[in-house]
């Protein structure tokens, strides 16, 4: 991808403290071609020194809140001034809001799509000049399986991705001509303890709690089941690390990849099956489906 064999690519990560972000940070600390700026927010930095990450040659760490532009043109301007530009770009930051659409309260809706689509976005915006100039750049955006299917009581977090999934393929056609590849990457269920950081909307810890509320088998059906799958997958965050560092050396990357085994299940599934049928068999594959809808 570099012109010069010589030159550093520039790396920004976000959400680099945590998760896949920390293991793409250890990963790529340990490649000598890529210059690393691995963000978190302020009150995350801390976790770097807590895995033995410290800044070196080809890494920096800076503080970065992807909601506050503060914060991104601060690093973007020192990336601009001190290395001249991003080459790559990994927008991994996010989160996600467990919550049906009725429980989902406006600024929360808000919030859920600032910080999976919107800052994103933003930060795509900032480094597209350095890259035009230079005819050549890659953009990889981290999405989910959710991006392609959306699943029940993820409904927000399911729009989120499907935004940054349209806004990234409309994107592929609009900076191909300068060299820029644009690729969006999609993981499943990964083995790690993510699902403990899920939040979830005032409204759905209430009815979580309450057995006559209207979803309070939703709830209680699709978390333990999640959860356990979770626990049982075999993809991990390194893996999908590794995937993420290949997709970094290729010539020509492609737009999507599948980046665990279900993953490439559920593409198969929904590209063949017919749509009806694709729907009405995700539907009874619903854990305790029929329990759902027993109270009004």
């Amino acid at each position: 991808m570099s012109k010069d064999p010589n030159k550093k690519l520039v790396v920004l990560l976000t959400g680099a403290s945590t998760g896949l972000g920390l293991e793409l940070t250890k990963l790529i600390t340990q490649q000598p071609d890529f210059h690393l700026v691995a963000t978190a927010r302020e009150s995350s930095l801390s976790r770097f020194a807590e895995n033995h990450i410290f800044e070196n040659d080809q890494l920096w760490l800076r503080p970065m809140d992807v909601l506050n532009k503060h914060d991104r043109d601060n690093v973007l301007k020192e990336i601009r001034l001190k290395l001249g530009g991003v080459d790559i770009l990994i927008n991994n930051a996010g989160y996600m809001l467990r919550a049906v659409v009725e429980h989902v309260a406006e600024m929360e809706r808000f919030q859920q799509m600032d910080t999976n689509f919107r800052a994103p976005m933003a930060l795509i915006r900032r480094v597209l000049p350095h890259m035009r100039r230079s005819r050549r750049g890659h953009i990889i955006n981290i999405s989910s399986v959710s991006g392609m299917m959306a699943m029940p009581t993820m409904s927000v977090y399911s729009a989120s991705k499907f935004a940054l999934e349209g806004a990234s393929e409309s994107l592929w056609y609009e900076v191909r001509p300068w060299n820029i590849h644009v690729s969006i990457v999609q993981p499943g269920f990964i083995h790690s303890s993510s699902y403990l950081n899920v939040k979830s909307s005032k409204e759905c810890q209430h009815s979580l709690n309450d057995p006559q509320d209207p979803y309070y088998y939703h709830y209680n059906s699709m978390i333990p089941f999640i959860n356990k799958v979770m626990e049982l997958t075999p993809s991990t965050p390194e893996q999908v690390a590794r995937t993420i560092l290949r997709l970094m050396r290729k010539k020509r990357p492609p737009l999507r990849v599948a980046a665990t085994w279900d993953a490439h299940f559920f593409f198969i599934l929904r590209r063949f099956l017919p749509r009806s049928f694709y729907h009405w068999f995700l539907y009874r594959s619903l854990p305790h489906i029929r329990q759902w809808g027993s109270r009004n």
